[in-house]
């Protein structure tokens, strides 16, 4: 990549990475007498919407969430009400901050960085689950993947950010706790950041990229995207061709 003359775009992942999905767990441990099968449901989500990008389809992502929840239930031997559901997403759409994602989108802001969020998950009525999470005056724009009809990693999803804010891929920093999604953003020409929350970690294939920015926390990450771009972002950006 060249050396930057201004500062990117920071996008930010919303599932897992600025939302906490562990409040989904409740209704996992009463259907299934286990809340880690949170982790099998989100796993299976991803791998089908990925495979429904491959295979051409388009679902919305809270319809294949309810049809993944149905599938587990047929493989665990378990049932799911209509009730369930509901409780699957009422939960999805007021899922909490993490502890860290204010104070760390606080300083990435302050620092003049734009911020911006791009979601598998389809656009949602105001008041939205960033607004809900008391996060929505963080960020300029927020993007669905629906506006292509395909799933991240696909190319696609990232240049739609691009070219909605005028930019360059090599101006989105894209900032997600998922490899696949920090994968999929410097493939398509961005930089990755990764936050390595709880069950997710680094996988040593060398033919995968490693993110170019890594931190356990979100806090530490922005630190770090600060101290790499921060100096750059009063800077005149030059026009888009």
């Amino acid at each position: 990549m060249t050396e930057q003359k201004s500062a990117p775009i920071i996008v930010f992942d919303v599932n897992e990475t600025l939302l906490d999905i562990t409040t989904l767990e409740p209704l996992f441990e009463r259907l299934f007498g286990d809340p880690l099968v949170l982790r099998e449901w989100f796993a299976q989500l991803i791998l089908y919407s990925q495979t429904m990008t491959l295979c051409g389809r388009y679902s919305p992502f809270g319809e294949l969430g309810v049809g993944t929840l149905r599938m587990l239930a047929s493989i665990h031997g378990t049932t799911v009400e209509a009730s369930d559901i509901d409780e699957l997403k009422a939960r999805m759409s007021t899922m909490p901050a993490h502890p860290d994602v204010i104070p760390a989108l606080s300083a990435l802001r302050d620092a003049g960085l734009r911020l911006v969020t791009l979601t598998n998950s389809p656009s949602a009525a105001s008041p939205s689950p960033l607004e809900r999470a008391g996060l929505g005056e963080f960020f300029e724009r927020s993007f669905s993947v629906e506006a292509v009809r395909k799933f991240k990693p696909a190319p696609e999803t990232y240049h739609l950010v691009a070219r909605a804010m005028n930019v360059e891929m090599a101006d989105l920093v894209l900032v997600a706790c998922h490899l696949w999604d920090t994968a999929g953003a410097q493939a398509a020409g961005g930089f990755g950041a990764l936050v390595t929350r709880p069950h997710n970690a680094i996988l040593p294939v060398a033919e995968l990229p490693t993110p170019n920015l890594i931190a356990a926390e979100l806090t530490d990450l922005a630190d770090q995207i600060i101290h790499r771009w921060g100096h750059l972002a009063h800077a005149p950006r030059p026009a888009s061709s």
